[in-house]
């Protein structure tokens, strides 16, 4: 494997213009990972299927997308942000047209693989473009505002495509969002390029052989590991509401009305847009004390959870809209997964290394899903669930956050180790505190 020069971040107006049209390939994805989220209750109607089956069509999409992220990382690493962005728009519209176009559970499975692998190739391209057009000073605020603004989609999810669903049926609506796809595709295509002019690209040439060599020593990085537990822990309860079992849970279990949930769901957006920023300063000034930003941030998803679960009746407004809130926050608190291997690991190896940060949240999301859905089956075969059976179902969180909190603990120990071998040392609170430094932190 050979690997030419780095490139050298610059900035500008044409990084801006880089980023900002790979940030609106990277809504779009979010808007078409999303839209089987908001048409559940639709899709278990239209293809006649169970909870179960109906988890399924994302379940698919998450398996795939997670298990796409170290090929889409090596993909990456050889071919660049341009290719792969590309690529993922064409894979997604593809997907998306089949979907509107089949009333066969098979073959909307399979265009749910087909929109998952697109998904797949499409963030980890988007925040590659940061520290390749930008100042590393600035990598950590611009990946934070790459997600956050992307969460757009999300919002076209909840709002609009909802309404033309309803308005214009399946078929237009999910044409229309294959649509959005193919104009992505083209835009990056036309204006997006992997480095700035005059700087080279770093080029990777993989040896098949040594491709196994290459991840078993980015997976035992705790760096890497370290960012994947970040992921899993503070991303995948967001994932689960927002691609799968919120809107079923706010309209079937809590009765809201569909305007009233989609509301709640834009709260997912709104809110990360105050959290996102304020978590890239922090992570960038105080780059030692990330974990415990995200942990702080996980403390705010299990409490409302929590209360949710135990609470006596419908919950009130306020506490969906905490619950939710803590949601939001999770997502730009994964996000700062991504800040440990960029920090520890060669730039040549961040997209692989991506990859697998990015897994943990969505494999979180996968088995989440797929487990509430199972519960929701076996408490109400029929399809009539209560919202009993949502808080009982939704309860199957709890434990893989705990997982979660302690896998964070023990990588983050063995990180800090390494740090400690290189001279950088972590003080404990009580020093900070003693000394006054935790004015600055």
């Amino acid at each position: 494997m050979t690997v030419t020069a780095a490139a050298q971040p610059l900035g500008g107006i044409r990084a801006h213009l880089v980023w900002l049209v790979a940030v609106a390939a990277y809504a779009v994805a979010v808007l078409q990972r999303t839209t089987m989220g908001v048409a559940g209750l639709e899709a278990a109607d239209r293809f006649g299927a169970s909870a179960t089956i109906v988890s399924t069509f994302v379940v698919l999409q998450l398996a795939v997308y997670a298990l796409m992220q170290v090929p889409a990382g090596l993909l990456l690493d050889r071919y660049g942000s341009r290719v792969t962005l590309v690529v993922g728009a064409v894979l997604m519209g593809l997907g998306q047209l089949l979907m509107a176009e089949t009333t066969t559970v098979g073959v909307a499975m399979l265009a749910r693989i087909v929109l998952g692998a697109g998904d797949a190739l499409t963030f980890s391209s988007a925040i590659r473009l940061v520290p390749a057009w930008f100042p590393a000073r600035r990598v950590p605020m611009y990946t934070q505002l790459t997600g956050l603004i992307g969460q757009v989609g999300q919002i076209g999810s909840a709002v609009p495509f909802v309404a033309l669903l309803y308005s214009a049926g399946w078929p237009a609506t999910f044409r229309l969002a294959a649509a959005l796809s193919a104009i992505a595709a083209l835009a990056v295509l036309l204006l997006v390029r992997a480095t700035p002019p005059g700087t080279p690209r770093p080029r990777v040439r993989h040896d098949l052989r040594r491709i196994p060599l290459v991840l078993a020593r980015i997976l035992r990085n705790p760096a890497t590991q370290l960012g994947f537990f970040t992921h899993f822990t503070a991303g995948f309860p967001g994932i689960v509401f927002a691609m799968m079992w919120g809107y079923p849970y706010l309209t079937a279990g809590e009765e809201l009305s569909r305007p009233a949930a989609s509301a709640v769901m834009t709260l997912l957006v709104l809110v990360s847009a105050v959290g996102g920023p304020l978590i890239g300063v922090f992570t960038q000034r105080h780059p030692l004390r990330r974990t415990t930003l995200v942990l702080l941030i996980v403390a705010t998803i299990v409490v409302p959870l929590l209360a949710l679960v135990l609470w006596p009746g419908p919950a009130p407004l306020w506490l969906l809209a905490v619950l939710v809130s803590g949601y939001s926050i999770g997502g730009p608190g994964s996000g700062v997964g991504f800040d440990f291997p960029r920090t520890d690991l060669a730039r040549h190896r961040l997209g692989t290394a991506t990859g697998v940060v990015i897994m943990g949240g969505f494999l979180g999301g996968l088995l989440a899903i797929l487990l509430i859905g199972t519960v929701l089956d076996l408490r109400a075969p029929d399809g009539d669930y209560t919202l009993t059976d949502f808080r009982v179902a939704f309860a199957v969180q709890l434990p893989m956050l705990a997982i979660g909190v302690v896998g964070m603990l023990i990588t983050r120990r063995a990180l800090r180790a390494r740090m400690a071998r290189a001279g950088v040392r972590v003080p404990p609170w009580r020093d900070v505190w003693r000394s006054g430094r935790w004015r600055r932190i």
